[in-house]
């Protein structure tokens, strides 16, 4: 049997170093997020795969928040967040930034990701919206473009925080982070 890792074993940064060091070209932009563990889930995972920032919009509940940081276990320090009122605003400022502006979300043309393909060099936004209204229409229409995760079950969508972890990984899966 295999012996499982100590975290001293694990060869993580220091915060001071993780923030210093390069990240992967992607932010996610959280859209209504209603549930606190959601928000802490998105930070704790953007932490995992090292994405330059999350941007919190609308009700999305902002750091520093007792419930947050259940989930997010500190992540909420080494992650570079900022707060916008509307999305639209979000959208406006990526854009600014080139970036190209991705909802993942089930729309009529919406690409599934397993046939997304990704650029290397491209910098991303992606829009994850509301847990039971998604990402609204109007900031849909501002996206340069949709997502979609195929599912197989009666559901139709899957967990905010399960659609993020999925979605990271699959993009930098393709774009050799590892």
């Amino acid at each position: 049997m295999d012996r499982k890792l100590k975290n001293e074993e694990l060869d993580r940064p220091e915060l001071s170093s993780f923030k210093e060091m390069p990240k992967n070209p992607l932010v996610l932009v959280l859209d209504n997020i209603r549930s606190l563990n959601n928000v802490g889930a998105a930070f704790r995972t953007a932490d995992a795969f090292a994405i330059e920032a999350i941007y919190l919009c609308g009700i999305t509940a902002k750091p520093p928040h007792r419930e947050i940081n259940k989930t997010a276990l500190g992540a909420t320090e080494s992650v570079d967040w900022k707060y916008f009122e509307n999305t639209l605003d979000a959208v406006e400022a990526l854009k600014k930034k080139r970036y190209r502006c991705l909802s993942i979300e089930q729309t009529e043309g919406a690409v599934n990701l397993h046939e997304f393909s990704v650029d290397p060099t491209e910098r991303l936004a992606l829009f994850f919206g509301h847990e039971v209204k998604g990402v609204q229409q109007e900031v849909v229409d501002a996206c340069d473009g949709a997502i979609e995760i195929p599912q197989f079950g009666t559901k139709h969508s899957l967990n905010i925080s399960v659609s993020v972890g999925v979605v990271l990984w699959d993009l930098l899966s393709k774009i050799n982070r590892w």
